[in-house]
């Protein structure tokens, strides 16, 4: 492990009930690719509302996850150390699989360019060997 929960929260702002990452696992050793970990549970504040008879993590907070989890590879950077990393797009985004209490989701983040301040990933999460969520999303650090 990298990071734990404790460690991420040092590098970005994000607080319970939105830090959506639980631990990194890696980052390789080039700082374009990292890894990380979010348990899912059905005691989180979403599913009281999405779906409460049939409980469903909501896609956008599943890219949210894979947004949180590349901002930590951003901001671990010497570069951007005490910056804020900001959400700034997403392309051709899917959602292949529902994800449930109980799934461990995979996050993995790819970053693939740089033009003008934003940064481009490519994303996929995962739970097992199954592709919940895939596609690219853009940040900026200010």
């Amino acid at each position: 492990m990298v990071y734990n929960s404790n460690e991420i929260q040092e590098i970005i702002p994000h607080r319970y009930p939105l830090l959506l990452v639980d631990r990194i696992d890696e980052i390789s050793e080039d700082g374009k690719t990292i890894i990380g970990t979010k348990c899912i549970s059905a005691n989180e504040m979403q599913f009281m509302g999405h779906f409460p008879e049939k409980h469903v993590m909501p896609g956008v907070l599943i890219v949210e996850a894979l947004a949180q989890t590349g901002c930590v590879l951003l901001l671990s950077q010497e570069e951007n150390k005490g910056k804020i990393g900001y959400f700034a797009g997403m392309n051709k985004i899917r959602f292949k699989k529902q994800v449930i209490p109980g799934d461990v989701l995979t996050l993995k983040v790819t970053l693939t360019n740089q033009r003008a301040g934003i940064y481009f990933a490519d994303v996929e999460a995962k739970v097992g060997n199954e592709i919940a969520v895939k596609g690219e999303i853009l940040c900026a650090v200010g």
